[in-house]
């Protein structure tokens, strides 16, 4: 009995460790190279990849969302990304631009499944380098260091631009919304899921509420979440959109990627005896973002958006978004 109160007292003391970290640690926004500092350690200590896989992102499960890999449900929301932007429909060599692309599992994904000539960037050098490591020799994509504020290719360059959860490190949502658009060929098509809060011009947040947004924007290097209305407009005030913005809300087949993603600490022991006590310690301090996150995306505070776009061929005036069932 002695024994069990001892490692009672062990857990509870590491969790407490954990706690200490997330309060006093907190990651907040400052600069892009805020956001590129965060990646880079999340890529170097290799904790994020270990329990995440090479698709940092979340989940599908389905609609109504079922039990899953959680591996599995990362790599079966690109394909249900890929289906509901129509990309499916689109020829192999198509040039894709990959916003925000990670260690490059969407990217990689992109060009094996589907053929198409793909261009992955992200702000964090690390994560440029990794993604270089883990992609196959002659499979038609390639990876650099890149601002999605600020991007360094030409005008309309690609057929598709895509981007997975990569808004709520963006600081200016319209200028984010405008260089989408810009490096997209006439007739190319955006395609987006992101992360969103509640719009605060139907219901504005009460005082428990914004503490708990502010906590996920400070946990994880955020400025600010834009709402799947908000961002639309943002899209459709480009004057580059043809016809209207469609979105979707996806924050019920997402959802159980959050209690998903703390049970990989229980499944996947390995990583105790790989990190040692230093990697527990961080995976501890990520619990009270995850399940903020969970209870956030159940409440309604926040939602998961999915945005469809085509650019046209001129400037044209912005048209009202339109909303599709998901």
């Amino acid at each position: 009995m002695m024994v069990w109160w001892q490692v009672g007292g062990i857990i509870l003391a590491l969790v407490g460790l954990g706690l200490v970290f997330y309060v006093l640690f907190p990651r907040k926004y400052q600069a892009a190279a805020s956001v590129a500092g965060a990646y880079d350690d999340w890529t170097q200590d290799g904790l994020l990849e270990f329990y995440w896989g090479e698709h940092i992102h979340l989940g599908h499960y389905g609609c109504p969302p079922g039990r899953k890999n959680f591996r599995q449900a990362k790599a079966d929301f690109v394909h249900e990304m890929v289906r509901w932007g129509g990309l499916d429909r689109l020829p192999p060599g198509t040039q894709v631009l990959d916003v925000g692309c990670g260690i490059g599992g969407s990217s990689r994904i992109l060009a094996q499944d589907y053929g198409f000539d793909v261009t992955g960037i992200t702000i964090s050098p690390q994560q440029v380098k990794r993604a270089q490591a883990l992609t196959p020799a002659g499979l038609p994509v390639r990876f650099q260091v890149d601002d999605a504020l600020a991007l360094s290719f030409p005008e309309a360059s690609f057929a598709v631009v895509w981007s997975v959860e990569a808004g709520p490190h963006m600081p200016d949502k319209a200028q984010f919304a405008r260089e989408l658009l810009r490096v997209l060929k006439p007739g190319g098509i955006l395609v987006v899921a992101d992360w969103n809060q509640r719009d605060e011009r139907q219901k504005p947040l009460n005082f428990w509420e914004k503490r708990v947004m502010q906590q996920l924007l400070d946990q994880w290097s955020h400025p600010a979440f834009a709402s799947i209305a908000g961002f639309a407009e943002a899209l459709s005030a480009t004057g580059w959109v043809a016809g209207t913005v469609v979105t979707a809300d996806w924050t019920a087949p997402t959802l159980p990627s959050w209690l998903d993603s703390i049970w990989q600490g229980v499944v996947r022991p390995a990583g105790l005896l790989r990190f040692g006590l230093v990697g527990l310690l961080k995976s501890l301090r990520e619990v009270p973002t995850l399940l903020l996150m969970r209870w956030a995306f159940g409440t309604g505070l926040c939602q998961f958006g999915m945005f469809r776009a085509v650019r046209g061929t001129s400037k044209l005036i912005p048209p009202v978004p339109a909303k599709l069932p998901s």
